[in-house]
């Protein structure tokens, strides 16, 4: 059974608080004095902190939102070629996105544009191509901003130039690990691909997830050294194809016999991932959001389940919506919202502006995180009410 609704206001919510912390752990990376906990841990340690829930807690509720959006459009009648090309637009834009926020990682003091003046431009450029314009805005306009953001986008990689490799030569645009923005759209191309191809059928999408976790068990266990093209060793896609089963399931149960089901089916679910990612975690490189360890994508997941839960019954159960209305647009412009901090940091750059010491460092830092979090989510606000936003 597809889900035929438009939105479920659990997810959203639970999206809105996901996005909140995503901002705010990106915007204290680099801080010193902050309590261990909430940083992230680093790449060859055996550990899991706050930080490194929230990444894969994104992948999982994106996962949970693809039977809404997809499989509204094949419970409409949408065509194949039509669904397809939806979601191909849509991962070629993260990827494309992804693609140059990790280059600019690496950006050179060589480079003829000041870093500063080129990130604001690069998110300008996202902006200008990928905004949900107006019906009443004319096409002649809607297509020459378009253009320009196209034109903004080929300029930059033509200008580019990026640190060289162990003290070479400056270097072009090239691919590494895509960023965040591309991790999530190559994900997303699969686990929507296949839920279109298979027309969000729950015994094959079970299926699938099982097959991405077994893949990432076996690169991680020394057992089969698989690093298959686009998937790589499957961490990401299964963390999503979980989502995409549990948002599945979700609607079975609902329909077999309203929510006492839920209760008991996602508690057991989300508390047995939570012991597996345990029991494997000897076997399979420890726990590492950086190694994709097998114990992180189930220990990450089972979290998720029960967020999911907890977020259900706080929400489509009792209502309480409007505790957290003052983040509700994180959760319905999300992507406009990961790309404001951007324009911050360009413009910080661009006046060589730095954090005082006391909001650089320690409390002082998590308090400004969580200020620059909230001015965000404001601005992503009234930018969401004049129909400025990312339709992605």
């Amino acid at each position: 059974m597809l889900p035929t609704q438009k939105r479920q206001l659990s997810i959203d919510v639970l999206r809105a608080v996901n996005m909140f912390f995503m901002i705010f752990v990106n915007d204290l990376a680099g801080a010193k004095g902050v309590p261990g906990w909430i940083d992230h841990v680093k790449g060859w340690e055996d550990n899991m902190h706050f930080a490194d829930t929230i990444f894969p807690l994104f992948l999982f509720i994106a996962g949970l939102s693809i039977p809404l959006a997809v499989g509204r459009r094949i419970s409409k009648g949408d065509s194949f070629i039509t669904i397809a090309g939806y979601i191909l637009l849509r991962s070629f834009a993260l990827i494309v996105m992804g693609f140059f926020h990790v280059n600019m990682e690496e950006y050179s003091k060589e480079a003829l544009l000041p870093y500063g003046v080129s990130e604001f431009l690069l998110t300008l450029s996202f902006f200008l191509i990928w905004l949900d314009y107006p019906d009443t805005l004319a096409k002649a306009k809607k297509y020459a901003l378009m253009g320009l953001g196209i034109a903004i986008l080929i300029v930059l990689a033509v200008l580019y130039k990026g640190e060289g490799r162990h003290g070479g030569p400056t270097r072009w645009l090239e691919p590494s690990w895509w960023g965040i923005l591309g991790i999530i759209g190559w994900s997303y191309l699969v686990c929507a691909g296949l839920f279109l191809i298979f027309k969000g059928r729950f015994g094959a999408m079970l299926v699938a997830a099982l097959i991405f976790l077994a893949i990432n068990i076996c690169a991680n266990g020394d057992i089969i050294n698989l690093h298959l093209w686009v998937i790589k060793d499957g961490d990401s896609d299964a963390l999503m194809m979980l989502g995409l089963v549990i948002s599945l399931l979700y609607t079975k149960l609902i329909a077999g016999g309203g929510y006492s089901k839920v209760w008991v089916s996602f508690l057991l679910i989300g508390a047995a991932l939570i012991v597996f990612g345990f029991v494997v975690r000897p076997y399979t490189d420890g726990i590492s959001k950086i190694r994709g360890t097998p114990a992180w994508v189930l220990i990450c997941s089972g979290i998720g389940v029960l967020l999911f839960e907890l977020f259900i019954w706080l929400i489509d159960v009792k209502g309480k919506v409007d505790w957290f209305k003052i983040i509700k647009p994180a959760g319905t412009a999300t992507l406009t919202c990961y790309l404001i901090p951007y324009f911050q940091e360009a413009l910080m750059a661009i006046c060589h502006l730095r954090y005082i010491d006391f909001f650089a460092n320690g409390y002082g830092a998590i308090l400004r995180s969580f200020i620059v979090c909230l001015v965000v989510i404001f601005i992503t606000g009234l930018l969401e009410k004049r129909r400025l936003k990312l339709k992605i």
